[in-house]
């Protein structure tokens, strides 16, 4: 069987530093007809479970902690039975949303997930978080980012625990030297290429935070 990439939008609300925002976040689902992988669980666990559909769930992975990523990850992964696994550095973050827990599982980069015939390869690409990770199928020519690289350009800094020239040196060393014909699937928004984004590199390092 092949693997194929489900999606599906949730509609809901981001809040840090006591601002709250309506967004709407995109989950995507990596797998074949048995089993899959969960990329982010943000607002709706009715709608994930819907993409999802009959097959197993071998782990939920999470992009960054940021509540509007996480917010029903405990909740999807008692109806699934699935791991949530996530990069340690963003543990302070999943505790604001989640206090006194922590994920089941840590994410380290270049760490490589098998799930339904294909390879996800972690990459650690902090800036937007200092756990955020990006996920990438060579075979599948798609990179997962969340909220590190969208059309346009690198993903919001300037909150807490955010850094602006981190997140472009992240895109630069990590995900710009990947094929330029490879997919981007953001968090937020449209998808985008490698080939689309790179020729910006040198405009963003110019733009500060």
């Amino acid at each position: 069987m092949m693997a194929h990439i489900d999606h599906t939008v949730t509609v809901g609300t981001f809040t840090l530093d006591n601002e709250t925002f309506d967004v709407d976040n995109n989950v995507w689902v990596v797998g074949d007809d048995l089993e899959c992988v969960v990329i982010d669980a943000p607002h709706d666990v009715a709608a994930i479970l819907d993409a999802i559909g009959t097959r197993e769930v071998k782990a939920i992975l999470l992009t960054h902690a940021h509540d509007d990523h996480v917010r029903v990850a405990p909740e999807l992964s008692r109806a699934t039975g699935a791991p949530v696994l996530m990069h340690p550095d963003d543990l302070v973050l999943w505790q604001l949303t989640h206090p006194g827990t922590s994920p089941d599982g840590e994410l380290t980069d270049k760490q490589v997930i098998e799930v339904g015939g294909t390879e996800l390869h972690v990459l650690h690409t902090p800036g937007h978080a200092p756990g955020a990770v990006c996920f990438y199928s060579p075979d599948l020519g798609v990179v997962f980012t969340g909220d590190t690289l969208f059309h346009g350009g690198p993903g919001a800094t300037g909150r807490s625990y955010s850094d602006y020239g981190t997140i472009v040196e992240s895109i630069a060393d990590r995900l710009l030297g990947l094929p330029p014909e490879t997919l981007v699937h953001t968090g937020h928004g449209e998808s985008t290429t490698i080939g689309a984004e790179s020729p910006q590199l040198e405009e963003w390092r110019g733009r500060g935070d």
